[in-house]
């Protein structure tokens, strides 16, 4: 196809320079921006960015804030709920197999915002937990568990067989065989389903606004009833929502090359 071709066409055993690169990436900006800057000025809209955004900023700041402390205690309560799913799912003891089993398969074939409802106002009530703070970041820690644990479990029975057997043949502990043969293949594996996994959760903790929890969606509506202003209300959560998704993305690619091994 000749040097111009070459500008939007990677072959298939070449790297991709840094000029192309950058390139493809700034062209892809700005058929983008073409046309959301097409779209938005056919609207017959009072646009009002200046004055929401300065009226109204510390109230986004302040849910923007509060979704990231939820996010990041979910995201803990989450993994350490999956881990201790898959163990149960792997180990021999009957009733916690089947307790684990019937968890997972429960959590992720009903709605999110059911469950909300449910473990806020029956179980929450039940055992005198009225923080719906604490309890946002119990439900994300449940209903993401529930998904982060057949991730795992699934990342390590891909492993081959005859790895396990070859360092039991080596004489290798149960824990070894984890640590030096299955965790470094495993997390490589697991890590691009994880971080969407995460990334979800995230989002997903916008529901909690039902609960009256005071995250960035939830401020967001509540200016949005006041401003009636719905284009930059909701474009100003996509952003900082995107803002939060991001960097996992990263992370998890960053990570997939900490622990890529040769064959």
């Amino acid at each position: 196809m000749g040097k111009v071709g070459s500008w939007f066409f990677k072959p298939k055993q070449m790297e991709e320079n840094m000029a192309v690169k950058v390139f493809n990436i700034i062209l892809v900006i700005a058929i983008v921006l073409g046309v959301f800057y097409f779209a938005f000025h056919r609207l017959d809209y009072p646009y009002n960015w200046a004055g929401i955004i300065e009226k109204y900023r510390y109230k986004f700041m302040l849910g923007f804030s509060m979704t990231v402390v939820i996010s990041i205690f979910s995201l803990i309560v989450s993994f350490l709920i999956g881990t201790l799913l898959v163990f149960a799912q792997r180990g021999s003891f009957l009733p916690t197999y089947y307790f684990a089993k019937g968890f997972t398969e429960i959590i992720r074939g009903t709605p999110l915002i059911v469950q909300i409802y449910l473990f806020y106002y029956v179980i929450g009530t039940a055992f005198g937990i009225e923080n719906r703070y604490v309890m946002g970041v119990l439900i994300m820690g449940i209903f993401s568990g529930a998904y982060v644990s057949e991730i795992i479990r699934a990342g390590i029975e891909s492993i081959d067989r005859v790895q396990i057997e070859t360092a039991r043949a080596l004489a290798f502990t149960k824990f070894q065989t984890y640590r030096y043969i299955i965790l470094p293949q495993v997390i490589k594996r697991v890590m691009p389903p994880l971080a969407g996994q995460f990334a979800s959760l995230i989002k997903d903790s916008s529901l909690l606004s039902i609960i009256a929890v005071n995250e960035f969606t939830k401020n967001v509506q509540e200016v949005d009833s006041l401003t009636f202003s719905p284009i930059e209300n909701y474009c100003i959560l996509a952003v900082g929502y995107l803002i939060l998704t991001y960097p996992i993305s990263h992370f998890s690619k960053w990570l997939e090359r900490r622990y890529t091994y040769g064959n």
